[in-house]
């Protein structure tokens, strides 16, 4: 016997069919959609129920409403996202952008623990992107970024350090994979060896340690990034509503 039917609310539908779209790449990061109206025409619905959609998806940050020009995709390029996955901000002061400094890219095996959390099998290709981020000169992050070997092939330390801007901006525009949610957990742990070395800091010396897997439409993970946060003079930034 069949259990009980889902109901879904038709914007919701009507978002799921846009975030499909999304996904297949019809409009690309930072192009403008087509209007309510052709939207409304196009899946044969009101344009209120069109409106409440993208309503929602501008409320998940996937779309961009701007007054007098339109409804866009969402784009890691530009400066309101940002600081959207980067909550390190100085304690005295405006936050501004790190400078990357780029220590190591290979292409090796996922170790279990990595496939497990990207959803692949142990074993299967992966690239290993280790950075550091320096805010004023000053070495604050180090990062170990994990992603599946498939979507990322070609990435090399050398297109790294060819690319000017975030990281994300990078994975979207030159290899079309768009993050649009993570799931972080925070610990504090203490310096080891190669903190010590890459950062500067003391042995034993009190870090944030961030780890973060950052998923794709879908919910598919895409990326298990470990970052060694230096808090002196900066905090961990959220807000909660």
């Amino acid at each position: 016997m069949n259990g009980p039917a889902t109901f879904s609310p038709l914007y919701r539908q009507i978002k799921s069919l846009i975030t499909d779209r999304l996904q297949a790449g019809e409009w690309k990061p930072g192009e403008a959609i087509p209007s309510e109206t052709d939207l409304a025409q196009r899946f044969g619905v009101s344009q209120g129920t069109v409106r409440k959609a993208i309503d929602e998806l501008a409320g998940e940050n996937l779309l961009v409403r701007r007054q007098g020009k339109g409804t866009f995709v969402a784009s890691h390029r530009e400066a309101r996202a940002q600081f959207r996955f980067l909550r390190l901000r100085p304690d005295e002061g405006e936050a501004v952008q790190p400078e990357s400094t780029v220590l190591e890219c290979r292409r090796l095996r996922a170790p279990i623990e990595i496939a497990r959390r990207l959803e692949m099998r142990p074993g299967d290709s992966a690239v290993l992107v280790q950075r550091r981020l320096s805010f004023s000169g000053e070495a604050t992050v180090l990062d170990s970024i994990w992603l599946p070997g498939a979507p990322f092939k070609g990435l090399t330390a050398e297109r790294l350090d060819a690319y000017h801007g975030p990281l994300y901006g990078l994975f979207e525009a030159e290899f079309g994979v768009r993050m649009i949610r993570c799931e972080e957990r925070l610990r504090a742990v203490a310096a080891d060896a190669q903190a010590v070395e890459l950062l500067g800091v003391a042995p034993a010396e009190p870090l944030l340690l961030v780890d973060r897997t950052s998923y794709t439409y879908g919910d598919r993970p895409v990326e298990v990034r470990r970052g060694l946060y230096v808090t002196r003079r900066m905090h961990y930034h959220n807000e909660l509503s």
